[in-house]
């Protein structure tokens, strides 16, 4: 794909794409990735750098410490991009769930230190929340997510308990998030209804739902000490799947987020209909890039983790 900035989006991925090993290969052919990553043990205190390439990897995947490291690696994959090709400015930045910190420092909205300390107190934050208040998650494949709508509505009477539509990842991938009877209710509804299949995700928090309502107050102070100015290019919210640029209308996104569904489906179709055809995936796998061929199979999408990625992009320009 032949990228120009009027029709590119860089976008940046949520919780579950790390894995152990990531930005490894990469630190070690690129100096600004290798800053990145230093910058981040500095600013945090402990070896985020040895966690990420050595794990453990239950330790990483510790939401307390994948928020942060997913962050590292995704703003060293942008670092190592610029420092190969110089200043370049896509039209539209985007993240999933905490990807849209990410999307705010890649945008110059916020510095990284700022933006590491942010998605540390988050991750904190969200699993003290899932102590007090414990839920999980689960994905549903087959249904859409106006059916779904119904579905949780009908759960939740059911059982007194509290489910939602978390993420809209794409058509026909879905994730709930609540209570766990109100959950499990919703799964075997859902199945009722024509499900493909139903899978509970490995986390004990609920995230995206009102069961993480008991810590927004606390985020909504740690957003408001930061230093934010308008980004450049604007970011897609995930809230109203729109662009925003202005800092206070993002100083109550960020809070808000917390209790509220990722709109990534309507995120991705707006940006294409601001006339986007190229999106650049930054950060480990390719969770983005896949998701983006299930919304719009014309949409072009590339991911840049490793050297051999960061290769392919490069002849695209």
């Amino acid at each position: 794909m032949s990228l120009t900035a009027a029709a590119t989006a860089f976008v940046f991925p949520g919780q579950g794409s790390q894995f152990v090993g990531m930005g490894r290969d990469l630190v070690q052919h690129s100096p600004a990735a290798h800053e990145v990553f230093a910058a981040a043990d500095d600013v945090l205190g402990f070896g985020l750098t040895r966690l990420c390439w050595e794990g453990p990897e239950a330790e990483l995947n510790d939401t307390l410490n994948a928020q942060p490291a997913l962050l590292t690696c995704s703003i060293a994959a942008l670092r190592a991009l610029h420092e190969r090709l110089g200043d370049f400015t896509p039209r539209l930045l985007a993240g999933h769930s905490l990807g849209e910190i990410t999307a705010l420092v890649a945008a110059g909205a916020m510095e990284l230190e700022d933006g590491l300390m942010l998605v540390r107190k988050r991750g904190e934050l969200m699993k003290a929340a899932g102590e007090r208040a414990p839920g999980g998650m689960t994905a549903i494949l087959g249904l859409d997510a106006a059916a779904l709508v119904g579905i949780c509505g009908q759960a939740s009477a059911q059982t007194g308990g509290i489910v939602q539509i978390a993420n809209d990842n794409c058509p026909g991938q879905v994730v709930l998030s609540g209570d766990c009877a109100a959950l499990d209710k919703a799964a075997e509804l859902a199945k009722g209804r024509g499900a493909k299949r139903t899978r509970r995700l490995p986390v004990s928090i609920a995230a995206h739902s009102p069961l993480m309502q008991s810590i927004v107050s606390e985020f909504t102070q740690t957003v408001e000490a930061v230093p934010l100015i308008g980004p450049l290019p604007p970011i897609v919210s995930n809230i109203t799947a729109t662009a925003v640029s202005d800092p206070n209308e993002l100083r109550r996104e960020l809070p808000a987020q917390l209790t509220s569904p990722v709109r990534w489906t309507d995120s991705v179709r707006y940006m294409l209909a601001q006339g986007l055809t190229s999106f650049v995936e930054l950060g480990p796998k390719d969770v983005l890039t896949s998701l983006l061929k299930r919304i719009n199979g014309s949409a072009r999408g590339k991911a840049v983790g490793t050297p051999e990625e960061l290769e392919a992009v490069l002849g695209d320009w």
